[in-house]
């Protein structure tokens, strides 16, 4: 689980998205930023949370916020996930984990009593300066937004 805690500086990141562009913290200075980390593209649990952060992407951006999802994902499943779900934000295609290592949400898991390493499903609200206002690390997939938005 993540040490990173509200009014913690949000680590600095550089990573690519599904299409190639390069991506950075630094991108965001002046903006507030959903940074949510997520195990697998395509799979149920992680679908109905980006489909529920795609429903509520226009109240995020009138309360001044940009979204951007997070997975060890190739680019190419994280470009079909979103033309299959229409998702209005980018995803980081962090197959080197070095975001994900950064944020601290890397680690054991337990799913149907197997041990594994894997991404804990998280995410930081950011504001414009770059310091962490929430982290949420009990994620309700299917009303993610209202957890955020408050």
């Amino acid at each position: 689980m993540t040490t990173l805690k509200i009014g913690d500086k949000a680590p600095n990141f550089e990573s690519v998205d599904e299409k190639g562009n390069v991506i950075k913290l630094s991108d965001y200075k002046g903006k507030k930023l959903v940074l949510f980390f997520y195990p697998k593209a395509s799979t149920p649990g992680c679908t109905a949370e980006a489909c529920d952060l795609r429903d509520n992407y226009q109240t995020f951006l009138a309360k001044g916020y940009n979204v951007l999802g997070s997975s060890a994902d190739s680019a190419k499943r994280q470009q079909n996930w979103i033309n299959k779900h229409e998702l209005p934000f980018p995803l980081l295609a962090d197959e080197s984990k070095e975001v994900i290592n950064a944020f601290g949400v890397w680690g054991p898991k337990k799913f149907m009593g197997r041990e594994y390493d894997g991404i804990h499903r998280t995410t930081f609200v950011i504001d414009e300066n770059g310091i962490i206002e929430n982290v949420i690390t009990k994620v309700k997939t299917k009303a993610h937004a209202e957890q955020i938005l408050g």
